[in-house]
């Protein structure tokens, strides 16, 4: 797994490396074990290009003898024999057809925090309650879904700049010759990760977290919500935060398609828990997610703080350089408050804030005894012999961090494990 910079940088990276510096968050190494700080942003990318878990780890092994990739194929249960509780095989369709596959050791389910979760239940093992409900005859009665973390951002904080050319821009980097020069050399800005130049962990002071723990990661972004605007626009930015044209334009409008400067604020350790239900016993049907985000209140409150903390930054020199000026974004809902009042930010996180898809804890790891754990520290399901759980659906508590590499990580951890558990068997 190739991890490195983006090549291509705008000023205003090294405006928010810089601000940071000026209010006491030094330039880090985020990866590092002290990771409160500021620091360019890494990719897991090879010449700026994506490189998938798929890519790194699976790809270059596909023609070994012993390894069968079936493509579009959707696994929909996994075979367990009930008078010994052990997983034999799993059930899956390919092309409308059913069909089996048996295992002679053990089942491995990597099916991420949404699919591994309704993949036990349907096979079982679940709250007896809910499997109940949908008539799946119980096998294991176990705590699955019964918890869900996710980390949820806020990008309605942007800043007007008075100086051209300096921000990301669609309608500037989306040419066909752009395109050419990134495929030949991947050096330009349509490497860049979504307009993400920069990372910084900072510790509000609402934070509960221990010393050196950040509460809040802020995602500097050469650019903002408005940067993929303009006549010809894909709107990918605003569609992925699944933001109506009516609140777009209502809030953003007037700075649609300019050069901007924005902060995404992530909330990495939020007192609100979410679940995950099935909902029927149709494996092709979503299961049901509920995040409960901002339920409790201390998170709407740490978002809030985290604003002001953007605010201190875009107010020091080098973001003035720019002639960085809030946005007086104008959502509807929020009209009744004073803008820049407390008021008013904890209304627009509520009204724009979005997942990160960082969905954890859905098959949480714990010991036996723990209530609300579905697998042991060796990542097999609890009462099931020869089934495991290897993916973030494990993972029990918010991590200070993306979820990528710590799920990669978990493959790794658990193919040591697997192999030492079948060495002298």
């Amino acid at each position: 797994m190739n991890v490195e910079f983006i090549n291509f940088k705008t000023p205003l990276i090294r405006a928010f490396l810089e601000a940071g510096r000026i209010l006491g968050s030094p330039t880090v190494d985020y990866n590092a074990p002290e990771h409160l700080g500021f620091g360019y942003v890494q990719t897991t990318t090879r010449n700026g290009k994506r490189l998938s878990a798929a890519k790194a780890f699976l790809h270059p092994y596909k023609k070994r003898r012993n390894l069968h990739i079936l493509p579009m194929a959707t696994a929909t249960k996994v075979l367990i024999d009930t008078t010994t509780n052990t997983a034999y095989g799993v059930q899956y369709v390919r092309n409308r057809l059913k069909n089996e596959v048996r295992a002679r050791r053990e089942i491995i389910l990597s099916a991420g925090p949404m699919a591994s979760p309704q993949l036990l239940m349907l096979s079982g093992i679940g709250p007896r309650d809910q499997l109940s409900r949908h008539g799946i005859p119980l096998i294991k009665d176990l705590p699955v879904g019964r918890t869900l973390y996710d980390h949820i951002t806020f990008p309605g904080i942007i800043f007007s700049l008075n100086t051209t050319g300096v921000s990301f821009m669609e309608s500037r980097s989306g040419t066909v010759s752009k395109f050419l020069k990134w495929m030949q050399f991947g050096d330009n800005e349509v490497a860049s990760p979504g307009g993400v130049e920069g990372i910084g962990y900072i510790k509000t002071p609402l934070s509960t977290e221990v010393e050196d723990i950040p509460d809040i990661e802020l995602i500097s972004i050469g650019g903002s919500l408005v940067s993929d605007g303009g006549p010809k626009s894909s709107k990918a930015t605003r569609r992925g935060m699944r933001l109506s044209d009516d609140i777009f334009n209502a809030a953003f409008g007037s700075i649609d398609n300019t050069d901007t400067w924005s902060a995404f604020p992530m909330l990495l350790h939020p007192k609100s828990v979410g679940s995950l239900e099935l909902k029927n016993n149709n494996p092709f049907s979503h299961p049901l997610l509920y995040g409960n985000y901002l339920t409790h209140p201390i998170d709407a409150a740490t978002f809030v703080a985290a604003v002001r903390h953007v605010q201190a930054l875009a107010a020091t020199p080098p973001f003035q350089k720019f002639g960085a000026k809030i946005h007086p974004a104008q959502y509807p809902e929020c009209r009744k408050f004073n803008f820049d009042s407390d008021e008013y930010w904890e209304c627009a996180v509520r009204t724009l804030s979005a997942t990160l898809h960082h969905q954890i804890a859905t098959c949480r790891m714990g010991p036996v005894g723990d209530p609300l754990a579905v697998v042991d520290p060796e990542l097999r399901v609890h009462g099931i012999n020869r089934l495991r759980v290897v993916d973030s659906s494990i993972i029990p508590q918010t991590v200070s961090a993306h979820t990528h590499a710590p799920a990669v990580m978990i493959g790794e951890k658990a193919a040591d494990m697997i192999r030492s558990s079948w060495r002298y068997k």
